[in-house]
């Protein structure tokens, strides 16, 4: 795999993953609890294809005031984790698999062999998480799991972060039964992809997001 060192969100992260399949989107292609193909599969699918053939990101789900609130707290929730679990977080941009079809961008990576996904959610829902923790690592396996398998780390905490309320931490381990369903689940969604994209390059226009100098000297195989 290679890490692209570029901060997320910027014109470089957006260019590197556009038209990638990713970590966060991975209920799409496997279902979390059933662990079969995702009925949104194809639309994802071609969602995915749209964006390789038009050269830039679309957002599909519109803005959300709670996606905007994590952006916001994220370097806080980091330093909160930092401080109560005396860890030091590695931030990075985006990390690809060696065939360049899959991607990730972790909230960070700790040690050699963990890694960390940050959640900032509605109070409610944090409070959910306070009431019973183990539906935090329920919500996000797909996600979190996808990051294990894509990274070959052998834990990812899961962080539920509210400057009102304690934090919440679930530590997750890799899964073998989702593994081996998400494995044949992904090569099937990746050679659908593939076929797009051959039928699709003559349509194809030139990606808008130019190459930037933050890519430059940025990336490497780990």
């Amino acid at each position: 795999m290679i890490m692209h060192n570029v901060p997320q969100g910027s014109a470089a992260w957006e260019r590197l993953r556009l038209g990638l399949p990713t970590c966060s989107q991975a209920d799409r292609i496997l279902t979390p609890a059933r662990l079969r193909p995702a009925s949104g599969a194809v639309t994802y699918r071609l969602q995915l294809l749209a964006e390789w053939v038009l050269g830039y990101p679309i957002e599909w789900s519109g803005s959300s005031q709670y996606m905007e609130r994590g952006t916001d707290l994220e370097a806080e929730a980091r330093a909160a984790y930092e401080l109560e679990t005396g860890h030091d977080v590695q931030t990075v941009g985006l990390i690809v698999a060696d065939d360049g079809m899959f991607a990730g961008s972790p909230d960070g990576l700790v040690g050699d062999s963990g890694g960390l996904e940050i959640k900032c959610p509605a109070i409610h829902t944090h409070i959910g998480y306070l009431l019973e923790p183990e539906s935090l690592a329920a919500t996000y396996r797909g996600q979190v799991q996808a990051l294990l398998w894509l990274t070959d780390r052998e834990w990812w905490d899961l962080w539920a972060y509210n400057p009102e309320l304690p934090p919440v931490r679930a530590r997750v381990d890799p899964d073998p039964e989702w593994r081996a369903a998400w494995e044949p689940a992904l090569a099937g969604f990746l050679g659908a992809l593939t076929y797009g994209r051959e039928q699709l390059e003559p349509y194809r226009r030139e990606s808008i997001l130019a190459a930037s100098t933050e890519e430059v000297g940025n990336d490497r195989r780990i």
